[in-house]
């Protein structure tokens, strides 16, 4: 994911979160946050293996 992207995402959803914490339901928040950021991990990890087994492919 691009970081243009994430970060317009991130101010998209700036203003729900930052209401659910004045509502002091900022664990929901802090677990949305998670949620957004171990999907983005598991895209860029994907892409990464699949870059590594395509380069180690090319050698043998």
């Amino acid at each position: 994911m691009k970081v243009s992207y994430m970060i317009i995402v991130l101010i998209i959803f700036a203003w729900p979160l930052y209401y659910l914490y004045e509502m002091q339901l900022g664990a929901i928040s802090f677990l949305l946050l998670a949620i957004f950021f171990l999907v983005i991990t598991i895209k860029e990890t994907k892409k990464f293996k699949e870059k590594k087994n395509h380069n180690h492919d090319e050698t043998d």
